[in-house]
């Protein structure tokens, strides 16, 4: 199944303005807004996703990232107990997977964390240094993917 992805990269549309994206911030599109009732019943309305991503857009473009930024759409991120999910990465570097962004706090939260992202030299940081909206909204936290080991020599390790 294709993940539906759709991006793009704030400040391309100034050509004056446009370069290489040094983060990318990934917005569930299919995200529906969740209600817990009375009795416990979770209950699922509207899609909020597109909504969050459209908001997210203005947030950056107001941050004046310079075209830093990649947006990207995706058709879902299994995160769907918590939605919107949202997540913030980079090319050798940790990546962040928010959840329950909803809120114009939320989503300025998450610009300002992009930002801080592109300057975090590894991406890694503590909860502490991350937007106070985003303290209690950080689903996960994944290490820079390593470097595979050629196939042939991990398969022949393994049957010894």
């Amino acid at each position: 199944m294709a993940s539906d992805l759709t991006s793009s990269i704030i400040g391309h549309d100034d050509p004056a303005r446009s370069g290489t994206a040094s983060a990318i911030v990934t917005v569930c599109k299919t995200c529906r807004a969740r209600h817990v009732d009375e009795d416990g019943a979770t209950h699922y309305g509207e899609r909020v996703g597109e909504d969050v991503s459209r908001r997210l857009a203005e947030a950056l473009r107001a941050l004046d990232l310079d075209g830093r930024v990649a947006l990207a759409d995706v058709g879902c991120m299994a995160g769907c107990g918590r939605p919107c999910s949202v997540a913030v990465q980079a090319v050798g570097k940790a990546g962040y997977l928010f959840g329950d962004i909803v809120t114009d706090e939320e989503v300025a939260a998450i610009a300002a964390f992009a930002g801080q992202h592109i300057d975090l030299e590894d991406g890694w940081c503590s909860s502490l240094q991350r937007p106070e909206a985003l303290k209690r909204k950080t689903l996960a936290r994944l290490p820079a993917p390593l470097p595979l080991p050629p196939l042939a020599g991990a398969l022949r390790e393994a049957a010894e």
